[in-house]
């Protein structure tokens, strides 16, 4: 484990801001309620959406929410993500020089895993780690937990 090397998504590879406040403000119209700008929005992105939106709509009105976001994130808010300069040089020589580097996101695999295909980084990553859509391993803890405890028995790179 000491040669691996554990990247978040969002906010350290890409950036996700336009995707995630305009799926947020998408939603938030879904319900008519007054619609803050994308910069009032940004302290959404990292915690999990689900609570969040819960901040922003009540409760009781999250997973509501969430499936709105969902309608527009799954369409369009998932390209609408950045590649931080630097990043793919910086993660090639990082393989090259001989560390395991993995994605753990917070973010649903499926769409972590489709940011990570559309910028042609699944070269450099031996797995992607996110959450499930049902929730599952949202919080950072349970994602980590999850994470080390899957590559623990891989064998180090050749």
């Amino acid at each position: 484990m000491k040669d691996s090397v554990f990247f978040d998504l969002d906010g350290t590879l890409t950036d996700p801001k336009i995707g995630i406040t305009s799926s947020i403000q998408y939603a938030l119209e879904k319900f008519g309620i007054d619609v803050p700008e994308k910069d009032e929005l940004t302290w959404c992105i990292g915690p999990p959406l689900l609570g969040s939106l819960g901040d922003l709509v009540g409760d009781e009105h999250a997973s509501k929410a969430l499936r709105y976001y969902r309608e527009r994130f799954a369409d369009v808010g998932w390209h609408e993500n950045s590649l931080y300069p630097g990043i793919s040089e910086t993660l090639a020589i990082l393989v090259d020089s001989g560390l395991s580097l993995y994605v753990a996101t917070s973010k649903p695999f499926v769409y972590a895993k489709r940011i990570i295909d559309h910028f042609d980084m699944g070269q450099y990553f031996r797995e992607i780690f996110g959450s499930e859509l049902d929730g599952a391993r949202s919080s950072k803890d349970d994602l980590l937990r999850f994470a080390l405890l899957e590559t623990l028995d891989q064998p180090a790179p050749q």
